[in-house]
């Protein structure tokens, strides 16, 4: 009698540990599918920061409302297809980049003597960004660059001038390379020295040079390397040497010297 009611036990005991983990089971999935949306949401707005950042336009303390509202009155969204360089029609929110480089239609394989940024595949269109002025004049452009550093993948946004090549500002938002060493990317004060240089010749060819030991006084091509981080600032080079080239956004670049972003 008493082995009846040991094992009537056990059976109450593990049928209360399955409805505990089944009810833990839907908390957890339940939580997971609330805080998504949430996670979309702070992405963007982190995404749009960056991006207000390097166009100069975020200030100190600037709530997410008041990056959102800047974001939406300021900048505008546009699809580039990197083959021919065109501005396209179609609707930014509707791609996905992520996608897009899985899918073959969408993207394509680099050959080792194309990827010299060490991204393996560069989808066919990529988003970037117009900044417009009060009058909704534009007044500059944000590129995405990214390319392999000495242990991640470093992405960044550089800003430039209407005449596609004169640097307006330049950050690395998401990065893993050492701290103090390839981790200076995110220095401001390394930052600010690639203001008003060129990233392309008066041929429209990549020419700026992270120099190490530091670029000469005057130099409008020469940005100081990194001390002590030769394979971080080689990554930093290649990726602008793909991202400015025919493979990247040279074809857009290119239609932009000769006056697109009028019509933008």
């Amino acid at each position: 009698m008493a082995e009846m009611k040991s094992n009537d036990s056990i059976g109450k005991t593990l049928l209360v540990v399955l409805i505990l983990c089944l009810v833990c089971s839907v908390v957890v999935a339940g939580s997971a599918v609330g805080l998504k949306a949430r996670q979309q949401e702070q992405k963007l707005l982190d995404k749009q920061r960056n991006i207000l950042d390097v166009a100069g336009l975020l200030q100190p303390g600037m709530s997410g409302e008041a990056v959102r509202e800047t974001f939406n009155s300021r900048i505008t969204s546009r699809l580039v297809n990197l083959q021919s360089g065109a501005l396209l029609d179609e609707d930014p929110a509707k791609f996905d980049q992520g996608q897009a480089l899985k899918d073959p239609q969408q993207s394509i394989a680099l050959s080792s003597n194309q990827d010299v940024a060490g991204i393996k595949r560069r989808s066919n269109i990529v988003e970037i960004y117009l900044v417009r002025d009060e009058q909704q004049r534009v007044q500059e452009l944000v590129l995405p660059v990214y390319g392999n550093g000495l242990w991640s993948m470093m992405y960044a946004f550089v800003a430039l001038e209407p005449d596609g090549r004169t640097v307006k500002g330049i950050t690395y938002y998401d990065q893993g390379e050492t701290p103090g060493l390839g981790g200076e990317i995110e220095n401001p004060n390394w930052r600010k020295q690639w203001v008003g240089k060129k990233l392309l010749d008066d041929q429209g060819m990549p020419a700026l040079k992270l120099v190490k030991g530091g670029a000469r006084a005057g130099d409008e091509y020469g940005v100081d390397g990194l001390s002590g981080a030769t394979l971080t600032a080689n990554g930093v080079q290649h990726s602008f040497d793909f991202w400015m080239g025919e493979m990247g956004f040279g074809p857009f670049l290119k239609q932009v010297r000769e006056g697109v972003l009028n019509n933008g």
